[in-house]
């Protein structure tokens, strides 16, 4: 099974490799989340075409689960997700890069004079973070149950800018990608 795995991903490899380089045009499909939409995709896509201006890229964008499903069923040719795919024995999946959590709170918050603020401080206060299937929750949800803390989490979304609007209007503090803080004060 793992030769027929290895055997389908060369395949694709070779059918990509095969479109960019002979015809310099052909589709790219891209199974990802939406912070890898919208915080890391956008540069290397920008590239992508600029180098390529013949393909045409399409951005597919859902759950990690969503994101492996979509390439088990060739609806995309490669995916990028936040959380780790490696639990689909049927992928071969690579890291790309380390990031972490940051907290966002506006500027009048008590937290925001405290250089690094424990897990602690940060369950005494109520919480605007992800969905449990998106961006690292669950390493969030980890690190508390860890720590014996149950926080109250005030609410939960898939999208990064999401969480800033809703703590920017004082809802609770922001738990969040770092990569959804460029560009940021």
């Amino acid at each position: 099974k793992a030769i027929e795995i290895i055997m389908r991903e060369v395949a694709n490899l070779k059918r990509i490799g095969e479109e960019f380089s002979q015809q310099d045009s052909g589709r790219l499909s891209i199974a990802t989340t939406h912070t890898q939409a919208r915080y890391v995709l956008p540069e290397p896509v920008a590239q992508l075409r600029k180098r390529y201006p013949k393909v045409q890229v399409t951005l597919h964008q859902g759950s990690p689960e969503q994101v492996a499903q979509m390439l088990l069923d060739d609806t995309a040719d490669i995916g990028l997700a936040t959380e780790s795919l490696s639990e689909f024995d049927e992928l071969i999946t690579l890291p790309c890069y380390e990031w972490q959590h940051v907290i966002v709170v506006p500027n009048h918050h008590p937290l925001a004079t405290v250089e690094r603020p424990t897990l602690e401080q940060l369950a005494e206060y109520p919480l605007v973070t992800y969905q449990a299937a998106f961006t690292g929750r669950r390493r969030i949800d980890q690190a508390f149950a860890q720590r014996r803390l149950t926080p109250t989490i005030a609410l939960e979304a898939i999208d990064s800018d999401v969480i800033k609007t809703y703590v920017r209007s004082g809802l609770g503090v922001g738990i969040v990608a770092e990569m959804a803080m460029q560009g940021e004060p």
